[in-house]
């Protein structure tokens, strides 16, 4: 399992012990939503919820400070986790994109001058 793709605590913006945080930052929900629920799910009853916070608190790893390099780089793996064959999907639609951009470059070059297009044709 990668580093990005992995559950962990998030005690710097955590409350307690930065479970709600960690759920948070693993599903890209807003920490607030995610407490809520607890507390709710608290409310309504469930009483094995207080145990199965306690035991992810302590045995879930600390998120590492230089996990992501930028918020953009944190939305990204956050889309990951979620739904891997969207995220894959974007990324060959992006590398499509700039595929189609780089033929369209060499096809404008090539075109415009022929001694370029002569030696392109050499080298095949």
């Amino acid at each position: 399992m990668s580093r990005r793709t992995k559950f962990y605590l998030d005690k710097q913006h955590g409350k307690i012990m930065g479970v709600c945080s960690g759920i948070a930052d693993y599903t890209g929900v807003d920490a607030l939503w995610v407490r809520v629920a607890a507390v709710l799910l608290l409310l309504m009853g469930v009483g094995l919820l207080i145990p199965i916070y306690l035991v992810v608190g302590l045995f879930a790893d600390k998120k590492p400070t230089e996990l992501y390099v930028d918020h953009a780089e944190e939305k990204f793996w956050q889309g990951v986790r979620q739904s891997p064959r969207r995220s894959t999907r974007d990324v060959r639609n992006a590398f499509r994109d700039v595929d189609n951009r780089m033929s369209d470059l060499e096809a404008y070059y090539v075109s415009s001058n022929p001694r370029l297009s002569a030696e392109i044709d050499r080298l095949r």
